[in-house]
């Protein structure tokens, strides 16, 4: 009988600690899908840094490393000069990615590094306790914003896929979702072009993905999918923002 849908390779037996509805484990399940269809489990090496995704190192099937909170570039960049001929990627939220370690995926993209970032963006700091980040929405209620995130106060949210794409040595930079099915598949797609990217020598690839976060949105499973598409996607529009063989968006 032929094999139709299995767990990737590229993925442990471990069960995954994420909260119920948190749409994590479906981008983990991307990702692994991603390395075992280009063949590339034995060379991979990820690095997690401090939040949600903590313990990727129990998820991920491949070689993982560490990182202090927002550190994952600076970590992945001296993996990949070590061992250019391996791929390596950063897993980040939006908290680590956007706020603590805004240099050094900045600079990490400046300067054109040949690893990839899976860019988890849920608008919030999920694993200290529900605090504003730098992508949640103005208006949005989190435990430091209790009347809702005011543009007077705090700015607007930063849109980190527009801004890396302007960076000269980002090569592949793509903003997609994980609410629907139809979203997924696209998301599996900008994933493997991500590493695609690095596997052909070109430089900095992201992909962020817009992921709920129920339990410090204080919604459902489903309502936080539905929240994303007429809350989230409005803001952060979904779509290819450079592809250097075609241009920036």
């Amino acid at each position: 009988m032929a094999v139709v849908f299995q767990k990737p390779k590229s993925l442990t037996d471990d069960i995954l600690t994420y909260c119920p509805g948190c749409t994590h484990g479906i981008i983990h399940r991307l990702v692994a899908e991603a390395i075992d269809d280009l063949g590339v489990q034995d060379k991979t090496i990820g690095v997690a840094p401090v939040g949600c995704a903590v313990f990727a190192y129990n998820f991920f099937a491949v070689d993982m490393m560490q990182a202090a909170h927002g550190r994952a570039p600076a970590v992945a960049t001296g993996i990949k000069r070590v061992h250019p001929d391996n791929v390596v990627f950063t897993y980040q939220g939006d908290g680590d990615l956007a706020s603590i370690g805004m240099a050094e995926i900045m600079h990490a993209a400046g300067r054109g590094e040949k690893i990839t970032t899976i860019f988890v963006n849920n608008a919030i700091y999920g694993m200290t306790g529900g605090q504003m980040a730098p992508t949640t929405l103005i208006g949005q209620v989190t435990t430091t914003s209790p009347y809702g995130r005011k543009e007077e106060l705090c700015g607007k949210p930063i849109r980190m896929s527009e801004l890396l794409a302007q960076m000269d040595g980002s090569t592949y930079v793509a903003r997609v979702s994980v609410h629907d099915p139809k979203h997924v598949l696209d998301a599996k797609k900008a994933i493997r072009k991500a590493f695609e990217t690095q596997l052909s020598g070109a430089g900095f690839s992201m992909v962020e993905l817009l992921s709920t976060c129920p339990t410090n949105w204080g919604m459902t499973p489903s309502e936080s999918l539905k929240w994303v598409a007429s809350d989230m996607i409005p803001y952060y529009p979904l779509g290819v923002y450079k592809d250097s063989a075609k241009g920036a968006a």
